[in-house]
């Protein structure tokens, strides 16, 4: 989530973030499914936890490569200085909706991502947003992720605002990640974060990203399990 404030030296601190990411699916069938998101973020290792956020959706799978997402979720911002620190910079309930269109190259998995979100915030009102994201996953010991597989992952994501200035944000993550089995998978890698605010100052941030993804009860379907459906 970019921070739209004002003064861009309040947005971040110097050194590496952590960025941890538990979620979870509960699939009923081939079509329907329900899913699940909490997120913790820090300016440094283990301390100055300054945002939070928890989501869910309703997700509708079409055959084979294509799947539809609506969900909704609570997004909070403190001081970047401290855990939790008052006064909240900003406070944020979201509606989004989401496709994602799948196709493999060889070995290599695409996933487009493709969102819009209506932000209610308490610090700039109403505010439309438009995400794209393009991420590749490649099995390591297997030709597809199943149970016991290691997986490269990278992706891109540019965030476009509705209104100016358009661009807001971009993200580049690279990561390792493992299907323990079929309920349980992991990631972890590095995100770099690079912001726009609207008063059209710069900023970049490094994280170390932490994902846990719990899948229950999974039709199989040839639905992607790791966890990137909803970050």
């Amino acid at each position: 989530m970019a921070l739209f404030i004002t003064n861009a030296a309040a947005a971040q601190t110097d050194g590496l973030g952590t960025w941890n990411v538990v979620s979870g699916k509960y699939t009923f069938n081939k079509k329907w499914n329900v899913m699940a998101e909490a997120q913790l973020r820090s300016q440094q290792v283990v301390h100055d936890f300054h945002y939070y956020e928890y989501k869910a959706g309703i997700g509708y799978n079409f055959p084979k490569v294509l799947s539809l997402l609506f969900a909704m979720g609570h997004y909070k911002t403190f001081q970047p200085d401290g855990d939790f620190k008052q006064p909240v910079a900003s406070d944020e309930f979201r509606i989004w909706e989401q496709l994602v269109l799948n196709n493999n190259i060889g070995r290599v998995k695409l996933e487009h991502r493709y969102r819009v979100e209506q932000r209610f915030t308490s610090n700039l009102g109403y505010r439309n947003r438009f995400r794209y994201r393009l991420n590749a996953v490649v099995p390591i010991n297997n030709k597809e992720v199943k149970s016991k597989t290691w997986y490269a992952s990278l992706y891109n994501e540019v965030f476009l605002a509705g209104e100016g200035p358009y661009f807001e944000q971009n993200r580049i993550f690279a990561g390792i990640g493992y299907q323990c089995n079929e309920k349980v998978t992991l990631l972890t890698g590095f995100v770099h974060r690079f912001d726009q605010s609207i008063a059209h100052a710069y900023t970049y941030k490094n994280f170390f990203q932490a994902n846990v993804f719990f899948s229950f009860n999974e039709f199989k379907s040839g639905r992607e399990r790791h966890p990137s459906a909803l970050d």
